[in-house]
């Protein structure tokens, strides 16, 4: 999650609010992806966690972004006198997820072969950092040894809120927010039916994506029964503001139905200079009106809606742009696969009509039901009589052909196509989590410890 947004200016009305995403459209030649992603840090030494400050013999979080600011000369974000995260002024952020995944939040790009470089810079710097300190980072979707307690704190005030919000209104909420990493991809729209569109066919996609990227088969140092254990933590975790948005297919769906849905989530605090003021589980639409109890006569302004809006956690997030958030973190190739996906299925008129085709008569019983089976069985879910491989299958081929009619090539005439084929390896065989698997009851003797050095960057 990258910085807070910070704009005073007041907000009046509903109308306003739905302006301010209607804002984010963009014509065809400027759509580009960013593309987010997390990782867990480790003591390569004894295989534990890196707290903040770090320890007695060996620096921490804290240490690790001060030698990222060294290397990159970004700006820091100091929040009570700690440093929380970095930015570079335009568009890439490095920040802190509540447990101490370390994300790196990426540039809107204009290709997958950007992004790939983007990673690799960032990679090559944090390597340099990280090294000295003794410090890894698995490519996991979950922390798969330490429990809850082990688990380290960022010193984050928003964090705090959320920590003691999240047991209210679920039963895996501090999980997500401290043993789970993913990766997400940002994307952009040309008006707003190109919104809606897309929107209802990457929702409808999102099991997809999770049995794809499917990579977090254990827990507290046992196979937990998923594939992917992320996956299945989100859908315990605050039905409010989590799911798969089934009144995004209803008729009349575009950015004042979204917005409306917003109002109506609970929020989690008021920003006010760089204090965060709890209010969790009141609502916006007090705040709009100057009646919140918890700050009386204080109004919204527009760092008040972006900041609420990035506390929603669908499926599918809608901002001034889209945010895929279904899948689970993995090693660089399946960095690179999400993007290149995107980039092919929803930047290409043909791939993004097709995969429309594959989803429109999917109903909402069909997408929940297949929500709760993905993370548990994979590819091998189905919807109506069809498995999600042969599914995938016809998605990828899609995308393919989407990223044949981009064109877009590297230095050595390769085009985004060469992205895609991590996921066309998973269709044909198996995913990361089930590899995973065999390898916890096979070679590793069930033991996760391997994971630690098999499963890095």
């Amino acid at each position: 999650m990258a910085r807070d947004v910070s704009d005073s200016t007041p907000v009046t009305s509903r109308d306003q609010l739905v302006a301010w995403s209607e804002a984010g459209a963009k014509p065809l030649d400027q759509f580009r992806i960013g593309t987010e992603h997390e990782k867990l840090p480790f003591y390569r030494a004894d295989l534990r966690p890196v707290p903040y400050a770090g320890r007695a013999s060996q620096g921490g979080i804290r240490a690790l972004l001060d030698g990222m600011q060294n290397a990159l000369g970004w700006e820091p974000i100091i929040e009570g006198g700690n440093s929380i995260g970095l930015y570079d002024g335009a568009g890439s952020a490095i920040s802190l997820e509540p447990g101490g995944q370390f994300e790196l939040s990426g540039a809107p790009l204009a290709s997958a072969h950007e992004t790939k470089a983007e990673l690799d810079r960032h990679f090559q710097t944090l390597k340099t950092v990280a090294e000295p300190l003794g410090i890894e980072f698995l490519d996991l979707g979950m922390s798969p040894k330490w429990t809850r307690h082990e688990t380290p704190i960022m010193p984050k005030q928003r964090y705090q809120i959320m920590a003691r919000y999240m047991p209210t209104v679920g039963t895996h909420g501090l999980d997500m927010m401290f043993r789970t990493c993913t990766v997400q991809t940002n994307f952009d729209y040309a008006s707003e039916a190109d919104m809606v569109k897309k929107l209802r066919v990457s929702l409808a996609l999102q099991p997809l994506i999770t049995a794809l990227f499917a990579n977090s088969p254990f827990t507290d140092g046992k196979l937990n029964g998923y594939l992917s254990m992320r996956s299945e933590i989100w859908r315990h975790t605050d039905a409010a503001r989590t799911g798969m948005l089934p009144f995004a297919f209803e008729p009349g769906m575009g950015f004042e139905r979204y917005v409306d849905y917003a109002l109506d989530v609970p929020m989690y605090f008021v920003k006010r200079g760089d204090h965060y003021h709890d209010v969790a589980g009141a609502s916006f639409r007090d705040l709009l009106a100057g009646r919140l109890a918890a700050l009386p006569g204080e109004r919204a302004i527009l760092s008040d809606w972006a900041n609420h809006l990035s506390t929603i956690f669908p499926e599918v997030r809608l901002k001034r742009y889209l945010e895929i958030r279904g899948a689970d973190a993995g090693p660089m190739p399946f960095l690179c696969a999400l993007p290149a996906l995107c980039f092919g299925l929803f930047y290409d008129t043909s791939a993004l009509d097709g995969a429309w085709d594959i989803v429109k008569n999917w109903d909402d019983e069909a997408r929940e039901t297949l929500r709760a089976e993905a993370p548990r069985l994979g590819l091998g879910a189905k919807i109506g009589n069809r498995l999600l491989r042969d599914i995938a299958r016809d998605v990828l081929a899609l995308a393919r052909q989407g990223l044949i009619h981009r064109a877009q090539r590297d230095a050595m005439q390769n085009d985004e196509t060469m992205f895609l084929e991590p996921l066309e390896a998973v269709v044909a065989g198996k995913s990361q989590a089930e590899n995973l698997i065999h390898h916890f009851k096979t070679k590793w003797n069930g033991s996760v410890d391997p994971a630690f050095s098999e499963c890095v960057f």
